[in-house]
């Protein structure tokens, strides 16, 4: 039966006394018509204005004496129906969004909730959803849960009773959600304990309550997206919703095994191409490559032989070594055999020869002796002229002392000069010096001179400023004359406008065409600057697409520029009203919106873009961003009524006519009728005009750069004056430098006279102490000469003595000379004698000393073979330790007897081969070889392959079998009842199943109805039917799944809102009839679910009582709508005449009124 909802809200200002005092069905059809007030704002609840003074409902409709009579009435009315576990019981709200306080008790059955728009309805559907546990994305309203606590309160609270399973849960569970404003936080209880949204998440999935699925919980900003939900995604909540969780995780299985499948069918697929292009490749390239691998057999084989080299060469050299061997000691033998034959012949050339060495060793005898008697005789002749040296020395020093002894006296009478010298200046006054008076007189020319450096620095700065003001004047000048020639220029007076405009883009514009080079591509200024108007009858019209933005943003054409253009304006210059735009491409890619010929229908004369002149990138970004050019149609006429009605339909946004500017605003989620138009005059146009020069600026910028010039000329002459001022300081200060140095030169000279003065004393002891001294060397001049000369007698006498051992060494010289002579004519004699014999026997010495070279050559052959094996057996056994095991075996196996010559032939034979054969590309081996183990790879792995994808198939064809069979059974149920339901309004439908053969993820539901008779069942989409259909074909699918739901509730906020008044009496009908389970053949369904299903089917129907709980929230009610026993109503009451006290409002006994009316009646 009816509840009671009464929270407190203020009433609509347009609400009449009349309306207000109608019956029920009037009062509950009243929210029908568009309210064209805001909404209400609210009383504060401790309001004390009486009722009376605001009447809201008639007198009958307070509780009354006879109450317990009518209650009564009610009671007997009620059906015996109850909640089922997961239903809600009970709602209460405290501060939540519209509602300070209430409490809502709805129905296990249908709960039709009622109430004028902006009651308070919706909060209903908001309060379970986040008092379930769920956020504010599964309402489409505001983002933040903080947002859902009532104006003027820091915390609300939700308060949601569900029924309990009597046999899991002995009381019904109660879930209690507080939310605070600040921190936009949100605390959970349940039953009274504290507890998290996760929890409390967990606890409704246990009785299967599916908040985010739009099949159980349609909240009134989801009704679009439900409506705007694909096949695909409408199997997925359809599965959600009726199905049980086995078949929900087959189908995710199904998708992701074909998913799988199809992968590994790709990867299979690629790698089966790769492995026929590699054995294509393999098999075209075999020959060349038997070719190659015989080429590199025989270079193999070459460079063996080549290894054999050393080898060969060691067995050649052990054989010379033999033979050479031999050879020598058959020579030898030779030697000694003749040797033994000559030498009775040789024993008298020995003896003659011996003799002849004894002569020869007695000649080198005495010729030692005659080099040691000349030796003598040459150290005594130079110990003489030694002595001779000594002599003439003292002969100098002699002479040295005669000489020092006269300039000795000259020194001292020198110095007998200075000393007398001395003492008289002694004897003499010193200068006299004041050093305070020149002290005095250096500081007045110093003080003077500083006095002068001052006044020179004072004019100096003075000149720094009229510097300062003379430049801020010249460049006042240029600018001036700048601005006044910009005044007759076009550029010039856009630039003026810009600066009019925007101050900081006429700053931006000027440092950017002075930095233009620095950015990569050229980057454009505002329009003011860079575009211009055509036509000027459309400059009006034109710029009225304009805004303030548009006219002064800049265009950089990179994302680079715009990063340097920003921090340069922004960062660096401090620039605030700047607007950067990055525009990359052009003009291409911007359409009008209709073709030319509907524009003339219209009655436009063109597009804003077509009368504008720019360069392309400006003219691009102004299409693409802010006034859209190509889009903003324009006319010099205005436009007409009709004209003005078909553009609502059209796909133009904004026109401009010569009086107005147009723009239409299209809201999509509300429907094709949610249209509005914005009108605004059109102002003249002040940028793109052409204006003649204003005389009044031009003739002041005129006096203003001849005012300027005179003051640059006056400081001009006033520079000159203090230039010549300071140069004639600058004389005045150099001839004061001058007499500082006159009085500094003074003042040193006579510091230097008297420090003189004063080291006379030391002067004079050091003179007399010289004088004194030369005098001592004076005096022993006469003992040093007598000691020359007596040193000089003892070297002449030892002069003599050694003359006559010279002469004595001389004579044994000689005769050493003649001995050495008889000694040498005796050799001669020998030497003659042994010739002779020689002579004799030449032909015997010389084939002795013939065999003795013989023996020594083949000597130094035997040594050289011996030296050359060594080194070539080395060589042979360090290659033998480095050699794989073919080389190895390779020269093992070769001959003993093998020559180096017959070696080389082979080698030569084996070369030729190779020249005849071509070489060909070197890694074609390495590839060829490669490509086959990737081969041999890729033929294991699709083996590999085969299998999972024979696993696969095998999982997909099980799960397949479970899950499909269970579908079809689903879908089936589903499509009787939608068709029933449909039969019912005297349409047609049926619901099946797109089966995908290719892909799981791609099934889905497909709804095909038929509203007339004419026309066959077509699929249900928004291109076909109307919006009112597609509302009924949507409300009827979701009834469809009432027998089969699993959820203990089901919420839809304003499905009805599109539909026409017939369809919207028939589909409440079918949602009474099903909701209270008075429906025979819902009834028929459900019976079958329950005795026929495989394992309990897929559902699970609620029995003769009905269905799930159900939630209908609208604003409206037509009239006569059919009621049952189950259903409950719930009229929200709100605003700000609500009675305080608010069980004096007493639904029920309104509603026994109105029936004893009509019975009365």
């Amino acid at each position: 039966m009816p509840s009671l909802v009464t929270p407190q809200r203020r009433r609509r200002e347009g609400d009449s006394e009349d309306e207000a005092n109608n019956d029920l069905s009037a009062h509950t059809t009243s929210s029908s018509r568009q309210s064209h007030g805001s909404k209400r704002a609210r009383l504060n609840t401790s309001s004390d204005a009486p009722l009376s003074h605001t009447p809201l409902l008639p007198n009958g409709f307070l509780s009354a004496p006879n109450r317990e009579s009518q209650t009564e009435i009610l009671r007997s009315r009620r059906t015996n129906m109850e909640h089922r576990p997961g239903s809600i019981v009970r709602v209460k709200l405290a501060n939540f969004v519209t509602y300070t306080a209430v409490e809502f008790s709805p129905g296990p059955s249908l709960n039709m909730v009622i109430g004028p728009n902006g009651t308070g309805k919706s909060t209903l559907v908001c309060a379970i959803c986040l008092g379930l546990g769920w956020g504010p994305q599964h309402l489409g309203r505001a983002k933040e849960i903080s947002e859902f606590v009532k104006h003027g309160s820091q915390d609300a609270t939700i308060e949601i009773e569900l029924a309990g399973d009597g046999k899991k849960l002995h009381r019904n569970p109660v879930i209690r959600c507080n939310i605070k404003r600040e921190g936009n936080k949100s605390h959970f209880f349940i039953n009274g304990k504290p507890s998290n949204k996760k929890q409390v998440q967990e606890l409704a999935r246990s009785f299967a309550i599916q908040i985010d699925n739009l099949c159980q919980f349609l909240p009134q900003d989801k009704v679009v997206e439900f409506a705007a939900m694909t096949p695909v995604e409408l199997l997925r909540s359809t599965q959600r919703a009726v199905a049980p969780q086995e078949m929900i995780d087959l189908h995710e299985e199904l998708k992701k095994r074909r998913a799988d499948q199809r992968k590994v069918q790709a990867e299979n697929a690629s790698d089966m191409d790769t492995l026929a292009n590699l054995e294509g490749r393999q098999k075209m390239q075999e020959a060349d490559v038997e070719r190659m691998r015989e080429r590199e057999t025989i270079k193999e084989r070459v460079k063996m032989l080549a290894a054999a080299r050393p080898f060969a060469e060691y067995r050649r050299c052990r054989r010379i070594r033999t033979e050479a061997k031999d050879r020598r000691n058959d020579a030898a033998a030779q030697l000694q055999a003749l040797k033994d034959e000559i030498e009775p012949s040789l024993r008298a050339v020995n003896e003659k020869q011996r003799y002849q060495d004894q002569i020869k060793y007695v000649v080198d005898e005495r010729k030692h002796l005659v080099e040691k008697a000349d030796r003598k005789v040459e150290n005594i002749s130079v110990r003489i002229t030694a002595l001779q040296e000594s002599i003439k020395d003292f002969e100098n020093e002699k002479e040295a002392e005669k000489k020092g002894n006269k300039q000795n006296k000259l020194e001292s009478s020198r110095l007998e000069q200075i000393v007398a010298r001395l003492k008289t200046q002694m004897e003499q006054q010193p200068v006299e010096l004041d050093i305070s008076a020149f002290n005095e007189r250096r500081r007045e020319k110093e003080r003077a001179g500083q006095e002068l450096q001052r006044q020179a620095g004072e004019l100096q700065h003075q000149m720094s400023d009229l510097n300062r003001k003379g430049v801020d004047r010249n460049t006042r000048i240029e600018q001036a004359r700048r601005d006044l020639a910009n005044l007759e220029s076009q550029a010039g007076q856009q630039n003026n406008k810009l600066a009019q405009v925007g101050r900081d883009s006429a700053k931006a514009w000027s440092w950017i065409q002075e930095h233009q080079h620095e950015f990569e591509k050229r980057v454009y200024g505002p329009p003011i600057v860079e575009c211009s108007v055509k036509d000027p009858r459309f400059v009006d019209l034109v710029e009225g697409v304009f805004t303030k933005t548009d006219l002064i943003c800049f265009t950089v054409q990179t994302r680079s520029d715009f990063k340097k253009l920003h921090s340069q304006l922004h960062q660096r210059m401090g620039l605030v009203e700047i607007n950067i735009r990055t525009m990359t491409g052009g003009l291409d890619n911007f359409r009008p919106p209709i073709d030319e010929e509907e524009r003339k229908r219209y009655g436009f004369d063109g597009w804003a873009l077509d009368y504008m002149i720019g360069p392309e990138p400006v003219l691009a970004m102004l299409c693409a961003e802010g006034p859209r050019l190509h889009q903003a149609a324009v006319a010099l006429r205005d436009t007409t009524s009709q004209q003005y009605e078909m553009l609502q339909d059209s796909p133009i946004q904004s026109w401009i006519t010569s009086k107005s500017h147009y723009r239409i605003n299209r809201r999509r989620e509300y429907g094709p009728g949610a249209v509005s138009t914005q009108v605004r005059d059109l102002k003249p146009a002040q940028i793109w005009t052409s204006e003649p020069v204003d005389l009044t600026a031009k003739r002041e910028l005129q006096e203003n750069i001849e005012g300027w010039s005179g003051e640059v000329k006056s400081i001009e002459d006033s520079i000159e004056k203090m230039m010549a001022r300071i140069r004639q300081m600058k004389n005045e200060k150099d001839e004061l430098e001058k007499e500082q140095k006159a009085i500094a030169d003074e003042k040193s000279a006579r510091q230097k006279a008297i420090t003189e003065y004063k080291a006379l004393p030391t002067r004079l002891a050091q003179q007399e102490v010289r004088l004194a001294t030369v005098n001592k060397v004076m005096e022993g001049v006469k003992e040093r000469y007598q000691a020359l000369e007596n040193k000089q007698d003892a070297v002449t006498i030892e002069k003599g003595y050694l003359a006559l051992d010279y002469a004595k060494a001389v004579e044994a010289l000689r005769q050493t000379h003649n001995e050495l002579h008889e000694a040498e004519i005796m050799l001669i004699e020998a030497k003659s004698d042994v010739e002779v014999l020689t002579e004799r026997n030449s032909a015997v010495k010389h084939e002795l000393e013939a065999k003795n070279r013989e023996v020594e050559d083949l000597g130094k052959v035997f040594e050289h073979a011996v030296a050359q094996a060594r080194k070539l057996l080395v060589e042979c056994q360090n290659f033998m330790q480095s050699a794989d095991e073919a080389t190895k075996e390779f020269l093992r196996n070769r001959s003993q007897e093998e020559t180096l010559e017959e070696l080389e032939v082979e080698i030569e034979s084996e070369n030729a081969r190779l020249e005849l054969m071509h070489e060909g590309n070197g890694s074609v081996i390495r590839e060829f070889e490669q490509r086959q183990k990737r081969i041999d790879s890729l033929r294991a792995r699709l083996e590999e392959v085969q299998n999972v994808l024979t696993e696969l198939d095998n999982a997909i064809k099980n799960a397949r079998e479970q899950w499909e069979p269970k579908l079809d059974k689903l879908i089936k149920r589903i499509s009787e009842s939608f068709a029933y339901n449909m039969k019912q309004i005297n349409c047609a439908g049926e619901v099946g199943v797109y089966k995908d053969e290719e892909d799981f993820d791609q099934w889905a539901i497909q709804i095909r109805v038929k509203f007339r008779e004419s026309e066959p069942l077509t699929i249900l989409d928004s291109h076909r039917q109307s919006g009112g259909e597609r509302a009924v074909s949507t409300i009827f699918y979701l009834m469809s799944l009432q027998s089969l739901t699993r959820s203990p509730f089901r919420v839809v906020d304003e499905i009805n809102q599109g539909m026409d008044p017939r369809n919207e009496r028939l589909v409440h009908a079918r949602m009474v009839s099903i909701a209270t389970g008075n429906d025979d053949q819902q009834f028929q369904l459900e019976e079958e679910e329950d005795g026929g299903g495989e394992e309990g089917g897929v559902g699970g129907g609620a029995g003769r009582g009905g269905g799930s709980q159900y939630f209908l929230i609208t604003p409206k009610l037509l009239h006569g709508l059919r009621y049952e026993r189950g259903m409950r109503v719930l009229c929200i009451a709100s605003g700000e005449h609500m009675p305080k006290d608010q069980v004096k409002i007493d639904f029920r006994a309104c509603v026994d009124l109105r029936r004893g009316i009509r019975a009365g009646g």
